[in-house]
């Protein structure tokens, strides 16, 4: 804490003993206004020709942010849900005793107030209290107003004071939480039915990555955070709910980034009778639909990039995109020392005991990722990499698989799902076996999700999309901590 918030702070307690001492009560709890601030706006969008003469009374309540006192009368700003309106308030309307107290409260404090409206010289809409109440008082004072809360640390700290001072940071949020109800709508208006699966899980499944421990003392067993939640919803597949999705937290022990968080969220859906084509055509419609309704365009503006959400998005396979966007030579695409030659020209790191579906997805990520600005589909992807995805009916050594890829990162994943136990055995046996040989991240075995496909799961395909990741490209967002509310950081 440096001096100058230290004084302030010893100054409002000092105000805080005196109310006290005179029985004023801080945080009293019997004030209800009857209309929020964003109300009363309409009220005078609609009667501005007679409000002022009707003499029609509005209780409010909210934060004061700014006040200008002029002896026996006062103007000030105060603030209900990021929404801010003026209030008058005179010594001879409100008595001796209430604007005393009026003259004790600080900015940040939270006042209710009620009376009529009129407008100022200036043409503005002002409250004139009649009655004026304290509902709470702020020990600290806010950051400056006309210097705001800049500091990206402290923003992401204390994201409370980020969502007083900014209005940028609050609308940010109501429009992600915009787009998750807006996915929820297109869900349900498309017969999927949300459920919830364990958080908690006895083996970590459903993608590659590393997981973070816990502890049940009750149970006496190790469990660990959900790395994702695909092998439960695939399970309530075979159960006969044949629509399912999931809008979840995810927790995965990785690096830190502007496009990672150790905890965020996904929404994972599962249809029987579909393909993963069928659910490259339904995240066309869902997107386009979400990006229409939330900014009421097809193409949003994204960190300079103006990205097109209309429906008809490139589909490509990840070896043609290698030969297309990322230059390799398509005659070294089934060559893997070719391909390692290449990356060492183009200097990626790739180890030589890679297999070949792994030195491909590598020289992709490299390559071809940074290059795919308008939504892409890439299909085709290798056994390897894709532990759970349905073989090609065409090449066994690929999958009926694709990522979605918008202005140079992954926002989504699916595919036909294996339905085959003996399938999904040797899959998961060939993970263990990556396991065994240093990839910490390879899947592990599941034997009881082999059990439940061997009772028989439909023919069924799955996806997941990164919510977070969304939300920053409809809200020019380029951090992935600027749209989590409370994003992981380190003590300091």
């Amino acid at each position: 804490m440096d001096n100058k918030t230290s004084k302030f702070l010893d100054l409002r307690k000092e105000k805080i003993n005196e109310l006290k001492t005179e029985g004023i009560s801080l945080y009293p709890n019997d004030f209800k206004p009857d209309h929020r601030v964003h109300e009363v706006r309409d009220v005078i969008e609609k009667n501005a020709d007679t409000l002022g003469e009707n003499g029609r009374k509005f209780c409010l309540a909210g934060r004061m942010m700014a006040i200008n006192k002029m002896g026996k009368s006062s103007f000030v700003r105060f603030q209900d849900d990021g929404e801010q309106m003026q209030l008058y308030i005179q010594k001879n309307k409100v008595g001796d005793d209430v604007y005393a107290l009026f003259k004790k409260l600080d900015i940040g404090d939270f006042i209710g107030v009620e009376g009529p409206l009129f407008q100022t010289r200036t043409g503005e809409w002002t409250l004139l209290a009649e009655s004026f109440k304290l509902l709470s008082k702020s020990v600290r004072p806010l950051p400056e107003k006309f210097h705001g809360i800049k500091d990206p640390e402290k923003r992401y700290r204390q994201r409370y004071l980020d969502l007083i001072m900014n209005e940028n940071t609050r609308q940010t949020f109501k429009k992600r939480s915009a787009i998750v109800a807006a996915m929820r709508r297109f869900f349900d208006e498309n017969g999927f039915m949300e459920v919830e699966t364990p958080m908690m899980q006895t083996l970590p499944g459903g993608a590659e990555a590393t997981p973070f421990k816990t502890w049940h003392n009750a149970l006496g067993m190790e469990l660990y955070l959900r790395i994702a939640p695909e092998l439960y919803l695939k399970r309530l597949v075979v159960g006969g709910f044949e629509k399912v999705f999931e809008i979840n937290r995810n927790f995965r022990n990785e690096g830190v980034s502007t496009r990672h968080n150790p905890e965020f969220t996904m929404v994972e859906f599962y249809q029987a009778y579909a393909t993963y084509e069928d659910l490259m055509n339904l995240t066309e419609e869902m997107f386009s639909t979400i990006v229409t309704q939330i900014t009421g365009d097809s193409s949003v503006e994204y960190q300079g990039l103006t990205i097109d959400f209309s429906k008809g998005w490139k589909r490509i396979s990840m070896i043609d995109s290698l030969s297309e966007i990322g230059g390799v030579d398509p005659a070294i695409v089934n060559d893997t020392q070719a391909l390692l030659a290449h990356a060492e020209k183009e200097n990626i790191q790739i180890a030589k005991k890679d297999r070949h579906g792994k030195v491909l997805t590598k020289l992709f990520d490299a390559l071809v990722e940074p290059k795919l600005i308008q939504p892409t589909f890439i299909t085709g992807y290798p056994v390897e990499v894709s532990p759970l995805s349905r073989k090609s009916d065409s090449d066994s050594e690929l999958t009926d698989r694709f990522e979605l890829f918008i202005a140079g990162r992954e926002i989504a994943n699916g595919f036909s799902e294996i339905n085959d136990p003996e399938d999904q055995y040797n899959r998961f046996a060939m993970q263990v076996r990556q396991r065994d040989e240093g990839n910490d991240e390879a899947h592990i075995m599941d034997a009881e999700y082999v059990e439940a496909l061997e009772y028989g799961m439909p023919p069924t395909a799955g996806q997941g999309i990164g919510i977070d990741r969304f939300v920053m490209l409809l809200t020019d967002a380029a951090s992935i901590r600027e749209v989590i509310l409370f994003p992981h950081m380190k003590n300091v």
